[in-house]
């Protein structure tokens, strides 16, 4: 039986979009979608239940969400299989809780009452922090969001930091039927004497060398399961999170990896994957690799 892929609403903006490219998801990956609403409202009103339904409101109002957010579904892609749920629970730990049976989380870029301005909400970023499964956290343009550039970017560390990352992008590509960018990130020595300046040209000749097998390293596997997506490669020098940034306004989707240490409860993004969440102008996804 096929993962689902599982997304959190609320009834925002932000969540409603997030549906939207979860449906297209599902659908090109075959998969069916369920969706998730989690409130505490339990412990807020207790057992007082609303004048007019005998439950408390907050409860009606989140089973009206769900069941809006089922039918929004349904009308985008009526051939998508779809199912909703209310959780009595926060977000994040019924988010967390059902990443081991996901293909993948998704979630909007901000909440429903979250502050306005705010770069992400705090349930995305726990969410893709803390997962043991992909996240994606659907933001940036409307044409990047819909698909419409045809490319998926890939970011590349080293080899085994990198593979469950690099699969999740190949498929990804292959699903879209796509081209696949390779980003590896490389520094140039800095502040090398000028008249050193030869030594500081091999030296970036090495370091990019170094990138480039790197990059071949990392796609070897990924790219030999599935030889029909058209794969470019990319070394490039400057700071990784400043590259993939600048990257994200031509990619339909951002992929990077985040390591997932056994036994650490805290947040678990490295700069890279935190400033792409903040800042990229495409939905990002962050997909956990195991240490």
């Amino acid at each position: 039986m096929d993962l689902p892929l599982v997304v959190g609403v609320d009834g925002s903006d932000s969540s409603l979009t997030a549906v939207d490219w979860a449906v297209d998801e599902a659908a090109r990956q075959r998969l069916p979608l369920h969706l998730v609403h989690a409130s505490l409202w339990e412990i807020y009103e207790g057992a007082q239940p609303s004048f007019t339904t005998g439950r408390p409101a907050e409860e009606v109002m989140a089973e009206h969400i769900v069941a809006s957010c089922v039918e929004r579904a349904r009308r985008r892609n009526p051939e998508v299989k779809v199912s909703g749920k209310v959780l009595a629970e926060d977000a994040v730990s019924a988010l967390l809780r059902a990443g081991p049976e996901a293909f993948a989380l998704v979630t909007g870029s901000r909440g429903r009452g979250e502050i306005a301005g705010m770069l992400l909400g705090s349930v995305s970023l726990a969410v893709a922090a803390r997962a043991v499964c992909p996240v994606v956290v659907v933001r940036g343009k409307e044409p990047n969001r819909r698909g419409a550039l045809g490319r998926i970017v890939v970011g590349v560390g080293d080899a085994t930091g990198s593979a469950a990352a690099v699969r999740f992008a190949v498929r990804e590509a292959e699903v879209r039927g796509c081209a696949l960018t390779a980003v590896r990130a490389w520094r140039n020595p800095s502040q090398e004497p000028v008249d050193h300046m030869l030594i500081a040209d091999d030296a970036a000749r090495l370091r990019e060398e170094r990138a480039s097998t790197g990059l071949d390293d990392a796609l070897r596997e990924a790219v030999r399961a599935h030889p029909q997506v058209d794969v470019q490669r990319q070394p490039l020098e400057g700071p990784a999170h400043r590259i993939l940034l600048k990257a994200s306004a031509e990619a339909d989707l951002i992929v990077v990896g985040a390591q997932r240490r056994h036994g650490h409860f805290g947040l678990q993004l490295g700069r890279v994957a935190h400033a792409l969440l903040h800042h990229s102008d495409c939905p990002v996804a962050v997909v956990p690799q195991p240490v």
